[in-house]
Parts: structure tokens; sequence; C-alpha cells
């Protein structure tokens, strides 16, 4: 049988079905740095990882040796997208069992990758959307160097020209600081996402979501499921069919869910394979 969309590949381009689109953040997600090893696993509960990426000789990010094969399963029933805030290089680092995503969703959707290459249609569209609706990233980076305190900013940096974020000691960080920054941010079309030791400003129109919804028209996806921690995944989990966040992370900790989204109470690497085990599930694979 041949596919009933032209754009489809994979095993549910060849049974000439609606794919079934699975679009999941990574980092604090499906994989973890040491550090968030650390936060949310205690050494008796440690289980056998797999390096997912290495940067500069050293070994950043890891996944359990469990998620990693059911990750490889999954890529051979389902559409798999990963979803990310991080730059194009820095997903580049990464490197996931399974077969190599056709698409991928980078810099917050700010890039669509299709077979690696960003794709200067939407990238076109974002930039359009972005100049009509926010304020432009210089002013919010020139307010970030003026009122962010020295004493607990490690780094400030901008992303793809898209985005800014400071790297920061979480414990010094005051929290007011972080609510008037985000009530400044909201009034000039920004949002403000504080995840791990990173604090990010976003443009309000540079989602993830609208990444996601542009691969499902293309490809014709019959079920959308979705997967974050952090308050830049929730308009991602409310736009697909069924979402889950993890037990830590900016969500968790707000208490947040939505109607379609699922708060399991599993924390850590142990969090990102339950993960990978209910999009099985939910795309039918029932012994997972």
């Amino acid at each position: 049988m041949t596919a009933t969309n032209s754009a489809l590949t994979g095993p549910e381009a060849a049974r000439g079905t609606a794919p079934v689109l699975v679009a999941s953040d990574l980092d604090r997600t499906l994989i973890y740095s040491a550090a968030a090893l650390a936060l949310t696993m205690s050494d008796a509960e440690a289980p056998r990882l797999l390096c997912v990426e290495v940067y500069q000789g050293r070994p950043l990010s890891y996944m359990t040796e469990t998620a990693a094969g059911l990750l490889t399963d999954l890529g051979g029933t389902a559409l798999f997208v990963p979803t990310t805030t991080r730059t194009r290089e820095q997903y580049h680092r990464i490197s996931l069992p399974g077969p190599l995503p056709k698409y991928a969703i980078c810099a917050n959707g700010g890039h669509l990758l299709v077979d690696g290459v960003s794709d200067p249609r939407w990238q076109a569209r974002v930039a359009a959307r972005l100049a009509d609706e926010c304020a432009p990233l210089d002013e919010i980076r020139a307010h970030l160097a003026a009122s962010a305190d020295p004493a607990w900013v490690r780094k400030q940096r901008v992303a793809e020209d898209l985005f800014a974020y400071l790297v920061v000691e979480r414990e010094l960080l005051p929290g007011e600081w972080v609510k008037d920054l985000a009530v400044w941010a909201d009034h000039r079309g920004w949002t403000v996402s504080l995840q791990g030791r990173k604090l990010y400003a976003v443009p309000r129109p540079l989602t993830k979501s609208a990444a996601m919804r542009e691969i499902a028209r293309r490809t014709g996806a019959g079920l959308t499921l979705a997967a974050g921690d952090s308050l830049l995944d929730s308009d991602l989990l409310l736009a697909a069919d069924r979402g889950w966040r993890p037990g830590h992370g900016e969500l968790a900790e707000s208490g947040w869910t939505g109607p379609t989204t699922t708060a399991l109470p599993e924390r850590g690497v142990l969090a990102g394979e339950r993960i990978v085990r209910e999009f099985l599930r939910a795309g039918g694979r029932r012994d997972a």
C-alpha cells in the first residue's frame, strides 16, 4: 500500500496511515545532565545510563539504557520530533538512539529542521511575527544587562539572535527580581522561564507548539503526543492531543497541568523512561 500523503516517511507512510507525531522536550525531560541526575535521583535509585551528548571531550547528558531501547522502538512506530530550546549547534551535539529524526524543533520553535537543516520558509514566518508582535531583542538584552546583579549572574547569552538567557547562581537569585522581570517582559510581548540555572527571556510568539503544528500539517499526523517540564513547554502540552510532564521542573513546582496532560510522579532520569513508555502505549504499543 502506498502512502496517502507524499510528505510521510517511515513505517506509517509504508502502511498508508496517518502517523503518530511525538514532540518531546529534551533536557530534563528525556535527557539529563550529571547535575540534573544528582538533583533528582538518589544513589540507590541509579539505573544503568547511556551517554547521549559529549562536548569538548566530556560527557554531558544521559538517559537510561532502558529509555534508549524504548526510544529506538518509538522511532520505528511514530514520527519522533526532538523539541528543544537549545540552539541548532547545541542540538547537533546530541546523539539520540533510534532512527535519525526527519524533523526537529530548535530554539524554542525558531528553527524547524528538516533532515538537519533549518527550513528558510519557517524562519521567515517566525521573523515576521516577532517583528510585528513584540519588543526587539536588543531592548530585552539591555534591560537584563542593566538590572541583573553580577553577584548572581555567571553568563549572559543570546541564542540564534532570537532570545536571551542568563546563567545564574540559583540559590542567590532573588525571587522578586524574577517576578518583576516577568511583568516587565509580559508588557513587551516576552515570557520569562527559569529552568535550573538558566533564566530565559523568550518572545511570546516563539513557541514549540507552532512548529509542532506545522510539522503535523506537513505530515498529516493523526495523533500528536508531547512531553516537557518547563513553562516553555506548556504551550506544546496544551496543543498536543495528549501530554505528560515529569514530577520535577518548573511545571511541577508550580502545580501546572492541562486538560490532556498527565502529571507523572517520577522524577529525574526515571521520569524520562516513563515518558517514552507512555508515548509507546499511546501510540498503540501495549507491551511498553
